[in-house]
């Protein structure tokens, strides 16, 4: 499994998915930073207001998209060359694979997760928002992370049967809708996506309780097993098309 992780995380040198990393957290937070700006008459609640504007398109959107990106880009040199019948015929298994994929655009998202917290503190320095930073936020952090896994899990699945960079970017942004519909709709906690949205503290800041924050992980932790289950059955057992 190290050496599957190694091996991936080398595909990644002199690639340019460090700029996609950066590029749309800071895209996400300058739209928050000019609306929190010309609406602070109505925004008086510090670094909770400052937050509901900077998380608002990022943890909706932006990292949708982004884990969507990520997933394609880790999949995209095994769809060049027929690379995939190679790989598929090593001595590696299919698992470790998949795992090693996994483990890799978790660590990218959370790189981007920590660049875009600390984006959102120096933007509160600069706007001079008193009192001390949130730690909830932090917290709001990490459970979008973990959430973000259940949505990579899926996407990744997607992204080794599509050959298509473009088509699971498009799944993702079409499910990023379905998801918001069914947050409003107080069904979330069954949907990945939404588990983002709930676990970010993007449309609401008010807390998890207890009972809330047990069923969000347990729901994280079935789609993780689910989706990834369901894409090393289908490597083991589906050919693959590959240009």
């Amino acid at each position: 499994m190290l050496r599957s992780i190694s091996a991936e995380w080398l595909k990644l040198r002199h690639s340019r998915i460090s700029l996609v990393l950066a590029i749309l957290p800071i895209i996400s937070l300058l739209i928050g930073c000019f609306n929190f700006y010309f609406n602070q008459a109505a925004l008086q609640n510090g670094w909770y207001s400052l937050w509901t504007q900077v998380s608002l398109f990022y943890g909706e959107f932006f990292l949708p998209i982004l884990i969507a990106i990520c997933c394609a880009f880790v999949c995209r040199l095994e769809h060049s060359n027929r690379n995939w019948n190679m790989i598929l015929a090593s001595p590696l298994s299919v698992t470790s694979l998949f795992m090693a994929k996994l483990v890799i655009v978790g660590i990218l998202i959370f790189s981007a997760q920590a660049f875009f917290m600390l984006m959102y503190w120096a933007a509160g320095q600069l706007f001079t928002i008193p009192g001390s930073f949130p730690m909830e936020t932090l917290v709001w952090s990490l459970r979008g992370w973990f959430a973000s896994i259940s949505i990579a899990a899926l996407q990744l699945g997607l992204s080794i049967r599509i050959r298509s960079f473009a088509t699971p970017i498009g799944i993702s942004l079409c499910a990023v809708f379905l998801g918001l519909g069914m947050y409003v709709l107080k069904i979330g906690m069954l949907f990945p996506y939404s588990l983002l949205t709930i676990g970010m503290g993007v449309l609401s800041q008010k807390g998890l309780t207890s009972s809330e924050n047990i069923v969000f992980l347990l729901m994280n932790c079935l789609f993780i097993l689910l989706f990834a289950t369901w894409s090393i059955r289908r490597l083991k057992y589906k050919d693959i098309a590959s240009s």
